[in-house]
């Protein structure tokens, strides 16, 4: 540990100065988690909260999250989508129960504070008192305890939002290449086909890294290699963000050579199998190229997901250190006809809590977890492509991504 660095607050080693070698800690130190909540979630870094579709009318709101702190997207009379800290500013309950509605007010329930769909308070109970006595005192201002605001940013239908106020613009967060893949995949207004949620028993890292990780996907996935979604052989590449923070994995689905996947013996390419409803394999090409498959992730914990026409963005909640929940919602374009959203809907039987390809994904984070917590002291090693972090052309069989993360997370946690 030539370079370890010491954060005194926790008594935390990073074990050396790239990120190539990751402690087993990171998932499993409660005092760590409540760091990310403030340095990370709460730092400076945009998150998923919602869809503007959700919430089309004025009064429409949505409870969402930034890491475990509870939020509230809504519109109001103008029009205009507005962000809160889902905390009433006198006693701290939460002023929204409700998974989302339409409302004129927010009101507590706990001591009836009222605010507005813009977050101002507008009625304290019994602020005056009651004949002569009591009330609020002379020198509290109503419209300095309002509801706290979140920054917020509508990209492409996407609203995105940050605690901090000097964050860059989203599409200088990440970057221009990554910006023009939301541009490539999202040409058109949106529209909510569906939801799947699911509970891993893992911590919420463990799902991001799985994200960024290119190289298990043939290799646990039975399907993709099995059925040819997505193979090693298959043209396409990573890119990342300059930050590193932020990537993408694309392929281009051809008919190719497996002579690769052969010589490996891997478990995953299984020549029995066969579908017995072949339709959600079919295939659109609605976006102008050949790219059938790409996983982007904005950090910290957004997903954005083309599987052939199977479009959807993917929200992670941290539930605590060990435990975090994922929240799917299906997409498809504001004028697709009935048979394209069954087709969207048919293809995202891939994915999904029980889905062909990501149960998989369900299962690992869960037996990582287990053994990790046996042994803190220990170190997971991410060795494919080097200790470097810079995109990959042509081959997918690279950890950058993954790497790439943990640079932004060290970053924020200033370790």
């Amino acid at each position: 540990m030539d370079t370890a660095q010491l954060d005194h607050s926790s008594n935390f080693m990073w074990p050396s100065d790239d990120v190539s070698e990751v402690p087993y800690r990171v998932y499993t130190d409660q005092n760590l988690y409540e760091r990310e909540q403030r340095l990370l979630f709460q730092g400076p870094t945009w998150n998923f909260l919602c869809l503007e579709c959700e919430i089309p009318n004025a009064g429409d709101y949505k409870m969402t999250n930034i890491g475990d702190a509870p939020i509230i997207v809504v519109r109001d009379e103008n029009g205009d989508i507005n962000a809160m800290v889902n905390r009433c500013a006198h006693k701290g309950s939460m002023i929204c129960y409700k998974p989302r509605g339409n409302v004129s007010e927010f009101a507590c329930i706990y001591h009836n504070w009222t605010y507005d769909l813009r977050g101002k308070l507008t009625g304290v109970a019994f602020g005056k008192g009651v004949r002569g006595q009591g009330g609020l005192t002379e020198e509290f201002k109503h419209e300095d305890h309002g509801l706290e605001r979140i920054r917020i940013e509508n990209v492409r239908g996407f609203i995105m939002g940050t605690y901090s106020d000097s964050t860059p613009c989203f599409s200088d967060y990440i970057g221009d290449e990554l910006m023009t893949n939301i541009d490539r995949v999202f040409i058109k207004p949106l529209k909510v086909l569906g939801y799947h949620s699911q509970v891993f028993p893992n911590n919420w890292k463990l799902y991001v890294e799985n994200n960024k990780d290119s190289y298990h996907a043939s290799l646990l996935h039975v399907f993709h290699n099995t059925f040819g979604v997505v193979r090693p052989t298959m043209s396409g590449g990573i890119k990342l963000s300059d930050s590193g923070w932020h990537h993408l994995s694309y392929t281009e689905r051809q008919e190719i050579a497996d002579k690769n996947i052969d010589k490996e013996k891997i478990r995953a390419k299984q020549d029995d199998y066969s579908l017995a409803d072949t339709r959600m394999m079919e295939h659109v090409l609605e976006l102008g190229d050949s790219i059938t498959n790409s996983i982007q992730t904005v950090f910290p914990t957004m997903v954005l997901q083309q599987i052939l026409n199977a479009l959807a963005v993917r929200q992670l909640i941290p539930r605590g250190v060990n435990e975090s929940e994922l929240i799917w919602t299906i997409l498809g374009f504001e004028d697709d006809d009935l048979e394209m959203d069954e087709l969207r809907l048919k293809v995202n039987n891939l994915v999904g809590p029980a889905g062909f390809i990501s149960m998989e994904d369900g299962c690992v984070g869960g037996f990582i977890q287990k053994a990790a917590m046996a042994n803190v002291d220990a170190k997971t090693i991410l060795p494919m492509g080097g200790r470097v972090i810079k995109p990959s052309q042509g081959s997918r069989v690279t950890e950058s991504a993954v790497r790439g993360f943990w640079k932004g997370w060290r970053e924020c946690m200033a370790v």
